[in-house]
Protein backbone atom coordinates (compact mmCIF):
# COMPACT_ATOMS: atom_id res chain seq x y z
CA UNK A 1 0.00 0.00 0.00
CA UNK A 2 1.45 3.36 -1.01
CA UNK A 3 2.35 5.75 1.80
CA UNK A 4 0.64 9.13 1.94
CA UNK A 5 2.57 12.39 1.78
CA UNK A 6 1.73 12.93 5.46
CA UNK A 7 3.24 9.55 6.40
CA UNK A 8 6.39 10.30 4.41
CA UNK A 9 6.75 13.64 6.14
CA UNK A 10 6.36 12.02 9.55
CA UNK A 11 9.11 9.51 8.73
CA UNK A 12 11.46 12.16 7.34
CA UNK A 13 14.83 12.53 9.04
CA UNK A 14 15.09 15.86 10.94
CA UNK A 15 17.36 18.48 9.43
CA UNK A 16 19.58 18.49 12.51
CA UNK A 17 19.32 15.06 14.22
CA UNK A 18 20.94 14.36 17.60
CA UNK A 19 22.37 17.83 17.86
CA UNK A 20 22.47 20.00 20.93
CA UNK A 21 20.08 22.91 20.85
CA UNK A 22 19.98 26.09 22.92
CA UNK A 23 17.51 26.14 25.77
CA UNK A 24 14.10 27.61 25.12
CA UNK A 25 14.13 31.29 26.13
CA UNK A 26 11.96 32.47 28.98
CA UNK A 27 10.44 35.92 29.24
CA UNK A 28 12.88 37.99 31.29
CA UNK A 29 11.79 38.67 34.85
CA UNK A 30 12.75 42.32 35.18
CA UNK A 31 12.65 44.25 38.41
CA UNK A 32 10.60 47.44 38.46
CA UNK A 33 13.81 49.48 38.15
CA UNK A 34 15.03 47.43 35.17
CA UNK A 35 11.72 47.66 33.37
CA UNK A 36 11.60 51.40 33.98
CA UNK A 37 15.03 51.60 32.34
CA UNK A 38 13.84 49.62 29.32
CA UNK A 39 10.73 51.79 29.09
CA UNK A 40 12.75 55.01 29.14
CA UNK A 41 15.14 53.72 26.47
CA UNK A 42 12.32 52.67 24.16
CA UNK A 43 10.52 55.95 24.70
CA UNK A 44 13.73 57.86 23.99
CA UNK A 45 14.09 56.04 20.66
CA UNK A 46 10.43 56.71 19.78
CA UNK A 47 10.54 60.43 20.61
CA UNK A 48 13.96 60.87 19.01
CA UNK A 49 12.79 59.29 15.76
CA UNK A 50 9.62 61.35 15.72
CA UNK A 51 11.74 64.49 16.05
CA UNK A 52 14.13 63.27 13.35
CA UNK A 53 11.16 62.86 11.03
CA UNK A 54 10.15 66.46 11.71
CA UNK A 55 13.67 67.76 11.06
CA UNK A 56 13.80 65.81 7.81
CA UNK A 57 10.54 67.46 6.74
CA UNK A 58 12.07 70.86 7.51
CA UNK A 59 15.07 70.10 5.30
CA UNK A 60 17.56 69.93 8.18
CA UNK A 61 18.40 66.28 7.49
CA UNK A 62 19.63 65.43 4.01
CA UNK A 63 20.01 62.17 2.13
CA UNK A 64 18.31 59.02 3.36
CA UNK A 65 16.66 58.64 6.75
CA UNK A 66 15.27 55.33 8.00
CA UNK A 67 13.25 55.55 11.21
CA UNK A 68 13.04 52.83 13.87
CA UNK A 69 9.54 53.62 15.16
CA UNK A 70 7.81 50.40 16.23
CA UNK A 71 10.96 48.29 16.53
CA UNK A 72 12.25 49.74 19.80
CA UNK A 73 11.89 46.55 21.84
CA UNK A 74 14.41 44.73 19.65
CA UNK A 75 17.37 47.05 20.19
CA UNK A 76 16.63 47.66 23.87
CA UNK A 77 15.95 44.02 24.67
CA UNK A 78 19.06 42.73 22.95
CA UNK A 79 21.57 45.43 23.77
CA UNK A 80 20.60 45.67 27.43
CA UNK A 81 22.12 42.20 27.76
CA UNK A 82 25.37 43.09 25.98
CA UNK A 83 28.53 44.30 27.71
CA UNK A 84 29.64 47.70 26.41
CA UNK A 85 33.37 47.75 25.74
CA UNK A 86 33.60 43.96 25.58
CA UNK A 87 31.01 42.99 22.99
CA UNK A 88 30.48 44.54 19.55
CA UNK A 89 27.37 45.59 17.64
CA UNK A 90 26.97 46.16 13.91
CA UNK A 91 23.84 46.97 11.93
CA UNK A 92 22.42 48.27 8.67
CA UNK A 93 21.21 51.72 7.74
CA UNK A 94 18.28 51.84 10.24
CA UNK A 95 20.76 52.53 13.00
CA UNK A 96 19.63 55.45 15.19
CA UNK A 97 17.72 53.22 17.61
CA UNK A 98 20.62 50.84 18.04
CA UNK A 99 22.94 53.69 18.97
CA UNK A 100 20.49 55.11 21.49
CA UNK A 101 19.96 51.66 23.00
CA UNK A 102 23.71 51.51 23.66
CA UNK A 103 23.54 54.68 25.73
CA UNK A 104 25.18 56.97 23.20
CA UNK A 105 24.43 60.68 23.70
CA UNK A 106 21.33 61.74 21.70
CA UNK A 107 22.98 65.10 21.01
CA UNK A 108 25.84 63.65 18.97
CA UNK A 109 23.46 61.31 17.13
CA UNK A 110 21.13 64.18 16.20
CA UNK A 111 24.12 66.31 15.23
CA UNK A 112 25.25 63.53 12.90
CA UNK A 113 21.80 63.33 11.33
CA UNK A 114 21.97 67.04 10.55
CA UNK A 115 25.53 66.84 9.21
CA UNK A 116 27.22 68.84 11.96
CA UNK A 117 30.85 68.73 13.03
CA UNK A 118 29.75 67.71 16.54
CA UNK A 119 28.17 64.55 15.14
CA UNK A 120 29.46 61.15 16.14
CA UNK A 121 30.97 60.69 12.66
CA UNK A 122 31.88 64.39 12.42
CA UNK A 123 28.87 65.07 10.25
CA UNK A 124 30.16 62.98 7.35
CA UNK A 125 28.24 59.78 7.93
CA UNK A 126 24.72 61.08 8.24
CA UNK A 127 21.77 58.88 9.06
CA UNK A 128 23.14 55.61 7.71
CA UNK A 129 26.80 55.60 8.77
CA UNK A 130 27.33 56.15 12.47
CA UNK A 131 30.19 54.64 14.46
CA UNK A 132 31.39 54.59 18.04
CA UNK A 133 34.41 52.36 18.48
CA UNK A 134 34.48 53.43 22.13
CA UNK A 135 31.14 51.69 22.63
CA UNK A 136 31.97 48.78 20.31
CA UNK A 137 29.42 50.04 17.79
CA UNK A 138 30.69 49.47 14.24
CA UNK A 139 27.97 51.02 12.05
CA UNK A 140 25.57 51.86 10.31
CA UNK A 141 26.06 50.31 6.78
CA UNK A 142 24.23 51.29 3.62
CA UNK A 143 24.94 48.18 1.52
CA UNK A 144 22.20 45.64 2.18
CA UNK A 145 23.62 42.64 4.04
CA UNK A 146 27.21 43.88 4.05
CA UNK A 147 27.22 44.21 7.84
CA UNK A 148 26.66 40.46 8.21
CA UNK A 149 30.06 39.63 6.73
CA UNK A 150 31.70 42.47 8.66
CA UNK A 151 30.04 41.29 11.87
CA UNK A 152 31.34 37.79 11.25
CA UNK A 153 34.80 39.36 10.99
CA UNK A 154 34.25 41.15 14.29
CA UNK A 155 33.33 37.79 15.86
CA UNK A 156 36.57 36.34 14.50
CA UNK A 157 38.43 39.24 16.13
CA UNK A 158 36.81 38.39 19.48
CA UNK A 159 37.78 34.74 19.11
CA UNK A 160 41.32 35.46 17.88
CA UNK A 161 42.10 37.93 20.65
CA UNK A 162 40.45 35.80 23.32
CA UNK A 163 38.67 38.83 24.79
CA UNK A 164 35.47 36.91 25.57
CA UNK A 165 33.37 39.26 23.46
CA UNK A 166 30.40 38.44 21.26
CA UNK A 167 29.30 40.26 18.11
CA UNK A 168 25.64 41.13 17.66
CA UNK A 169 25.00 41.51 13.92
CA UNK A 170 21.63 42.96 12.95
CA UNK A 171 20.01 42.62 9.54
CA UNK A 172 16.51 42.61 8.13
CA UNK A 173 14.24 40.20 6.31
CA UNK A 174 15.30 41.71 2.98
CA UNK A 175 19.01 41.31 3.68
CA UNK A 176 18.35 37.70 4.73
CA UNK A 177 18.10 36.82 1.03
CA UNK A 178 21.57 38.15 0.19
CA UNK A 179 24.22 35.60 -0.79
CA UNK A 180 26.97 36.97 1.44
CA UNK A 181 24.80 36.21 4.47
CA UNK A 182 25.10 32.48 3.81
CA UNK A 183 28.82 32.62 3.11
CA UNK A 184 29.10 34.23 6.54
CA UNK A 185 26.90 31.57 8.15
CA UNK A 186 29.11 28.83 6.76
CA UNK A 187 32.34 30.39 8.00
CA UNK A 188 30.89 31.28 11.40
CA UNK A 189 29.76 27.73 12.09
CA UNK A 190 32.93 26.13 10.74
CA UNK A 191 35.04 28.24 13.08
CA UNK A 192 32.48 28.35 15.93
CA UNK A 193 32.58 32.14 15.98
CA UNK A 194 30.85 34.03 18.81
CA UNK A 195 28.21 35.85 16.79
CA UNK A 196 24.49 36.42 17.27
CA UNK A 197 22.72 37.01 13.96
CA UNK A 198 19.67 39.12 14.81
CA UNK A 199 17.15 39.21 11.96
CA UNK A 200 14.73 42.09 12.44
CA UNK A 201 11.76 40.77 10.52
CA UNK A 202 9.51 43.82 10.14
CA UNK A 203 7.57 42.04 7.36
CA UNK A 204 8.60 44.29 4.49
CA UNK A 205 11.87 44.39 2.55
CA UNK A 206 11.53 48.00 1.45
CA UNK A 207 8.06 47.67 -0.07
CA UNK A 208 7.94 43.92 -0.70
CA UNK A 209 6.23 41.67 1.82
CA UNK A 210 7.99 38.61 3.22
CA UNK A 211 5.34 36.40 1.61
CA UNK A 212 6.32 37.69 -1.83
CA UNK A 213 10.10 37.72 -1.34
CA UNK A 214 11.01 34.72 0.82
CA UNK A 215 10.43 31.09 -0.08
CA UNK A 216 11.14 30.27 3.59
CA UNK A 217 9.44 33.02 5.60
CA UNK A 218 10.55 31.60 8.98
CA UNK A 219 13.96 33.21 9.04
CA UNK A 220 15.09 31.52 12.24
CA UNK A 221 15.33 28.31 10.19
CA UNK A 222 17.71 29.83 7.65
CA UNK A 223 20.82 28.51 9.43
CA UNK A 224 19.72 24.88 9.71
CA UNK A 225 21.65 23.67 6.67
CA UNK A 226 24.78 25.18 8.26
CA UNK A 227 24.00 23.55 11.63
CA UNK A 228 23.26 26.97 13.17
CA UNK A 229 20.31 26.88 15.59
CA UNK A 230 17.61 29.53 15.43
CA UNK A 231 14.95 30.94 17.71
CA UNK A 232 11.88 32.98 16.77
CA UNK A 233 11.06 35.78 19.20
CA UNK A 234 8.20 38.23 19.75
CA UNK A 235 10.09 41.39 18.84
CA UNK A 236 7.29 43.62 20.12
CA UNK A 237 7.85 42.48 23.73
CA UNK A 238 11.04 43.88 25.29
CA UNK A 239 11.09 41.22 28.02
CA UNK A 240 10.71 38.37 25.51
CA UNK A 241 13.59 39.85 23.52
CA UNK A 242 15.76 40.22 26.62
CA UNK A 243 15.04 36.60 27.55
CA UNK A 244 16.11 35.45 24.08
CA UNK A 245 19.26 37.57 24.36
CA UNK A 246 20.17 35.76 27.58
CA UNK A 247 19.81 32.39 25.83
CA UNK A 248 21.81 33.50 22.79
CA UNK A 249 24.66 34.95 24.85
CA UNK A 250 24.79 31.81 26.98
CA UNK A 251 25.15 29.75 23.78
CA UNK A 252 27.81 31.86 22.09
CA UNK A 253 29.89 32.61 25.20
CA UNK A 254 30.17 28.89 25.94
CA UNK A 255 32.00 28.34 22.65
CA UNK A 256 29.14 26.70 20.74
CA UNK A 257 29.34 29.08 17.83
CA UNK A 258 26.75 31.27 16.12
CA UNK A 259 23.02 31.46 16.75
CA UNK A 260 20.17 33.12 14.86
CA UNK A 261 17.43 35.14 16.50
CA UNK A 262 14.47 36.11 14.35
CA UNK A 263 12.73 39.08 15.94
CA UNK A 264 9.15 39.42 14.66
CA UNK A 265 8.65 43.16 14.75
CA UNK A 266 6.99 45.94 12.77
CA UNK A 267 7.86 49.41 11.53
CA UNK A 268 5.08 51.99 11.63
CA UNK A 269 6.61 54.36 9.11
CA UNK A 270 7.72 53.73 5.53
CA UNK A 271 11.01 52.10 4.64
CA UNK A 272 12.58 55.56 4.50
CA UNK A 273 11.25 59.11 4.68
CA UNK A 274 10.60 59.05 0.93
CA UNK A 275 8.37 55.96 1.15
CA UNK A 276 4.59 56.58 1.37
CA UNK A 277 4.10 52.89 2.33
CA UNK A 278 1.09 52.37 0.06
CA UNK A 279 1.84 48.64 -0.15
CA UNK A 280 0.08 47.98 3.17
CA UNK A 281 -3.28 48.94 4.60
CA UNK A 282 -3.95 51.60 7.22
CA UNK A 283 -5.82 48.93 9.20
CA UNK A 284 -2.72 46.72 9.37
CA UNK A 285 -0.57 49.50 10.80
CA UNK A 286 -3.31 50.57 13.22
CA UNK A 287 -3.67 47.01 14.49
CA UNK A 288 -0.01 46.89 15.47
CA UNK A 289 -0.16 50.34 17.05
CA UNK A 290 -3.22 49.54 19.13
CA UNK A 291 -2.60 45.92 20.07
CA UNK A 292 1.14 45.20 19.94
CA UNK A 293 3.00 48.45 20.55
CA UNK A 294 6.16 47.63 22.55
CA UNK A 295 6.06 50.80 24.65
CA UNK A 296 2.40 50.39 25.56
CA UNK A 297 3.03 46.76 26.51
CA UNK A 298 5.91 47.73 28.79
CA UNK A 299 3.76 50.50 30.24
CA UNK A 300 1.05 47.99 31.16
CA UNK A 301 3.66 45.78 32.84
CA UNK A 302 4.85 48.80 34.83
CA UNK A 303 1.31 49.64 35.91
CA UNK A 304 0.99 46.07 37.18
CA UNK A 305 4.18 46.60 39.19
CA UNK A 306 2.72 49.64 40.90
CA UNK A 307 4.00 52.48 38.71
CA UNK A 308 1.34 55.17 38.40
CA UNK A 309 0.01 56.85 35.27
CA UNK A 310 1.36 60.19 36.52
CA UNK A 311 4.87 58.76 36.73
CA UNK A 312 4.67 57.47 33.16
CA UNK A 313 3.51 60.88 31.97
CA UNK A 314 6.40 62.51 33.84
CA UNK A 315 8.83 60.13 32.14
CA UNK A 316 7.41 61.06 28.75
CA UNK A 317 7.90 64.77 29.49
CA UNK A 318 11.46 64.12 30.68
CA UNK A 319 12.26 62.23 27.47
CA UNK A 320 10.68 64.90 25.27
CA UNK A 321 12.85 67.53 26.97
CA UNK A 322 15.97 65.47 26.25
CA UNK A 323 15.03 65.19 22.57
CA UNK A 324 14.21 68.88 22.24
CA UNK A 325 17.59 69.70 23.76
CA UNK A 326 19.32 67.30 21.35
CA UNK A 327 17.59 68.90 18.36
CA UNK A 328 18.53 72.40 19.51
CA UNK A 329 22.14 71.30 20.03
CA UNK A 330 22.21 69.90 16.49
CA UNK A 331 20.63 72.97 14.91
CA UNK A 332 23.04 75.32 16.69
CA UNK A 333 26.19 73.28 16.01
CA UNK A 334 28.42 74.38 13.10
CA UNK A 335 28.86 72.37 9.92
CA UNK A 336 32.22 70.68 9.31
CA UNK A 337 35.02 72.79 7.87
CA UNK A 338 35.80 72.18 4.21
CA UNK A 339 39.18 70.73 5.25
CA UNK A 340 37.30 67.76 6.77
CA UNK A 341 36.78 66.42 3.26
CA UNK A 342 40.31 65.03 3.36
CA UNK A 343 40.21 63.51 6.87
CA UNK A 344 39.24 60.00 7.95
CA UNK A 345 39.77 58.72 4.41
CA UNK A 346 42.88 56.60 4.86
CA UNK A 347 44.51 54.86 7.82
CA UNK A 348 48.21 54.22 7.34
CA UNK A 349 49.81 51.29 9.14
CA UNK A 350 53.56 51.18 9.70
Amino acid sequence: MARSAKQKAAEAVPLTPNRERPRQPERYQASKEELLGFYKQMLLIRRFEERAGQLYGLGLIGGFCHLYIGQEAVAVGLQSAMTVGKDSVITGYRDHGHMLAYGIDPKVIMAELTGRAAGISRGKGGSMHMFSVEHGFYGGHGIVGAQVSLGTGLAFKHQYSGDGGVCLAYFGDGAANQGQVYESFNMAELWKLPVIYAIENNHYAMGTSVERSASEPDFYKRGESFQIPGIQVDGMDVLAVRGAAETALEWTRSGKGPIILELKTYRYRGHSMSDPAKYRTREEVQNYRENQDPIDRAGKDLLALGVGEDELKAIDKEIKDIVVEAAKFAEDAPEPDASELATDVLVERY
